[in-house]
């Protein structure tokens, strides 16, 4: 019973992706992306959520925005969620956009000026088992040029991290260093690249939306400070801070239920906050027509 419903929800999903995908853009649409320097760029975003040790239900959403070029937190978005979808290999965005795409949402409504011109995620794009990952789920539901950025390889379409792999990884010298990412299919799916001088280890860059794989490279290595681009550097570090200041007592436990937290928002020095709405229960309490019909309704508030 349980294996039919799974397989009931996966064909739905694969469809729904297929859907999406021929929404799709994978080259530049801005001026600023045909720019040397990204003249016109002033406001990038990165996204990500944490969770709590030991818990892969109760996670913060975080949104920063960062200036461009000095890379400043101008706004920050923090929320506890509960995720009621299950991880999928190849379905990540069914269990963690919709929370990305309402955080977008309460900018665009509380001040559209800050909306970010791209959306760096922490997760792939075009890499993945059906060219349709997270940062292009998340562009084309916000319609926002996205970029993502992994720090493992997937290995899909004859993609492997073994020896060939690694000698390519060695031969990243400098920052900027890159080799492309050619699948079995002939297709480029992403491109690995030494994004500091520091780093030993390369991150992996794939398209989203709305951008071209060579502005997308281009952009993500001037980001870096450190191996991950600062955008989603701080949604990390921030959102683990939220956590560690509003869940957690000092021996790692939760001190509160995460649901019962306030939403923290941070427009450089004005804040705003309101309740979380409790989520629906974990899917796997729901007989087979409700876990379709609730994983179905998450999902189609943010489909176009």
């Amino acid at each position: 019973m349980a294996e039919a419903c799974q397989q009931t929800v996966l064909q739905k999903w694969e469809r729904k992706q297929r859907k999406l995908k021929n929404l799709m853009i994978d080259s530049d649409t801005e001026e600023w992306q045909r720019s040397e320097s990204f003249l016109g760029l002033g406001k990038i975003g990165g996204v990500d959520l944490s969770f709590i040790k030991e818990d892969n239900i109760n996670a913060c959403a975080s949104l920063v925005i960062l200036s461009y070029p000095d890379l400043q937190v101008i706004y920050e978005d923090y929320q506890m969620v509960r995720l009621t979808a299950p991880y999928i290999a190849g379905f990540l965005a069914f269990r963690e956009a919709p929370y990305l795409v309402e955080a977008v949402d309460r900018l665009r409504k509380q001040d559209p000026s800050l909306v970010p011109q791209v959306i760096l995620v922490d997760g792939n794009g075009l890499l993945h088992y059906r060219e349709f990952g997270l940062a292009c789920h998340l562009g084309v539901l916000t319609d926002i040029p996205c970029i993502g950025v992994a720090k493992n390889l997937l290995q899909v379409d004859g993609l492997e991290s073994r020896a060939v792999h690694k000698e390519q990884i060695r031969d990243l010298h400098n920052g900027g260093d890159q080799f492309r990412l050619l699948g079995s299919s002939g297709k480029v799916l992403g491109m690995a690249l030494k994004s500091c001088e520091k780093s030993s280890k390369p991150i992996y860059v794939s398209v989203g939306h709305r951008i071209s794989l060579e502005s997308a490279v281009r952009l993500i290595h001037s980001c870096c400070k450190y191996r991950v681009p600062e955008p989603i550097r701080q949604a990390d570090i921030r959102s683990r801070e939220y956590i560690r200041r509003n869940v957690l007592q000092t021996d790692g436990k939760a001190k509160q239920s995460p649901n019962s937290l306030m939403r923290k928002k941070l427009h450089k020095a004005s804040s705003a906050s309101s309740c979380t709405k409790p989520s629906p229960s974990a899917f796997q309490n729901h007989p087979c027509e409700d876990y379709e019909d609730s994983i179905a309704a998450l999902f189609e508030e943010c489909c176009i």
